[in-house]
C-alpha cells in the first residue's frame, strides 16, 4: 500500500474491511454499462462506516456521492471522515459532474482507493485530490479489481474485450456428419451460457449461423424466461437476414454488419461504447477472430461424447507448427452437470 506520493503507508485496519464492503457494494451496480462497476464506503474519524454508495450506471450519481448522500441522509458529518472508493475518483464533468469536485466540497479529510482510472479524461484524480490537501492513498483489492476488469481492458485497449464460446464434444466437434449439432452439451451447461450472455453488451453470430439455425440468442434464466439484461444481437455477414428471424425481435436489439472484418467489427462496436463481447456463432467466426489475435478469454464447454468426424469448432487460422499455436492461461476448470467448463485466458493478459 502506498499513497499518493508513494511512500509506504501503514494505514488502518478499519480500511481492508470498508474496502472489501465497497467491492460488494459494487457488485450491485449493472455488469452491462459503459461506465465500471464502483462501490464506496464513507468512514468516520472513528472508523464507523457512515455512508455507503454505488453507480448504478451511465447517466445516474457516481458511487462517492451516492455515499456522501447516504451519509447526509443519516445525519452524519463527512468532514474529516475517510472516502474507500474501488475505483480513483473522476476529475471531469460527462453526465455528471466530477467526483472530485463533491469530495472537496465535503470535507472529506482522506480518499483511499484500489485502481487507477486509466482514461486520460477522467483520470489523475487522486492526484487533484492531494492538491487540494486531501490525502490519498492507493490500497490494492483483488475483488475491487474484477469489479472493472473488463472495462479497464475495454478503455485501455480501445475496443471491447472478447470472450469466444466452444461447446463441443471431447474431439472438438459441433457437429455430427450428418449436421446434428442440438445438443452436444447438456442443461446445466446451456444454462451456464446463458447466464454470461446476460453478462455481456453483445452476442456475434454470422449470418450463415442465423439463416441455418435460426437462433433467438437470448439471455434465460432457469426457468425459462427471459433475463433482466439482454445482449445486443449482432450478426456479421453480408447476405441478407429474412424479416421473420428471430434475431430481428432481440429484446436487446439487433445489430447487421455487413462485413467480413474483424476490425470493423470491433470499431463498431467500440462505437457504441460496448465494453464487454460473446463471439458464438459458429466455427468460420471462431477462426475469425482467433486469425486476428482479439481472442481474450474462451469459455470451452466439453461434453463427454465422442463423435469421430463432423464440424470442428475452429478451421485454419494460420498455426503451421506446434511453436506458432496460441496459448491460454487456464483461469479455472468447472464441472456442469455431465459437462466441463474451462474457462482460459490470453496469456498476453496478466493474471
Amino acid at each position: 500500500m502506498t499513497d499518493a506520493a508513494g511512500a509506504a503507508n501503514p494505514g488502518k485496519p478499519g480500511w481492508k474491511a470498508a474496502m472489501s464492503l465497497a467491492a460488494k457494494l459494487g457488485k450491485y451496480g449493472p455488469e452491462v454499462d459503459p461506465n465500471p462497476r464502483v462501490g464506496a464506503v464513507l468512514l468516520n474519524p472513528e472508523s464507523q462506516v457512515i455512508g455507503t454508495g454505488w453507480h448504478l450506471g451511465a447517466g445516474t450519481a457516481h458511487a462517492e456521492p451516492m455515499a456522501l448522500a447516504d451519509a447526509a441522509a443519516r445525519g452524519h458529518d463527512p468532514r474529516g471522515g475517510t472516502l474507500v472508493v474501488t475505483l480513483e475518483p473522476c476529475r471531469h464533468r460527462g453526465l455528471t459532474g466530477p467526483c472530485t469536485a463533491a469530495i472537496m466540497a465535503a470535507g472529506v479529510g482522506r480518499v483511499v482507493y484500489a485502481e487507477p482510472d486509466p482514461v486520460a479524461v477522467s483520470g489523475g484524480g487522486a492526484a487533484a485530490l492531494a492538491e487540494a490537501g486531501i490525502a490519498v492513498t492507493q490500497l490494492a483489492n483483488a475483488r475491487a479489481s474484477q469489479l472493472s476488469e473488463t472495462w479497464r481492458w475495454a478503455v485501455t485497449e480501445g475496443r471491447p474485450h472478447v470472450t469466444l464460446k466452444l461447446a463441443t464434444s471431447l474431439d472438438g466437434r459441433v457437429a455430427a456428419a450428418d449436421g446434428t449439432s442440438q445438443w452436444i452439451t447438456g442443461t446445466a451447461a446451456r444454462g451456464h451460457g446463458h447466464r454470461f450472455r446476460a453478462k455481456v453488451g453483445a452476442i456475434l453470430v454470422t449470418t450463415g449461423t442465423v439463416l441455418a439455425d435460426n437462433p433467438a440468442l437470448t439471455a434465460r434464466d432457469a426457468a425459462g424466461e427471459l433475463a433482466a439484461s439482454q445482449p445486443l444481437v449482432v450478426v456479421v455477414g453480408k447476405r441478407d437476414i429474412p424479416q421473420g428471424a428471430k434475431v430481428r425481435r432481440a429484446p436487446g436489439g439487433y445489430l447487421h454488419l455487413r462485413t467480413h472484418s474483424v476490425a470493423e467489427v470491433l470499431v463498431a462496436l467500440a462505437e457504441r461504447q460496448i465494453r464487454q463481447i460473446l463471439v458464438e456463432g459458429g466455427p468460420a467466426l471462431a477462426t475469425a477472430f482467433l486469425a486476428a489475435g482479439v481472442v481474450d478469454r474462451v469459455h470451452a464447454y466439453f461434453a463427454p461424447l465422442l463423435l469421430g468426424a463432423g464440424l470442428t469448432a475452429v478451421g485454419d487460422f494460420g498455426v503451421g507448427t506446434l511453436a506458432d499455436g496460441v496459448r491460454f492461461h487456464t483461469e479455472k476448470v468447472r464441472r456442469l452437470g455431465e459437462d466441463a467448463l474451462l474457462v482460459a485466458v490470453a496469456k498476453r493478459h496478466p493474471h
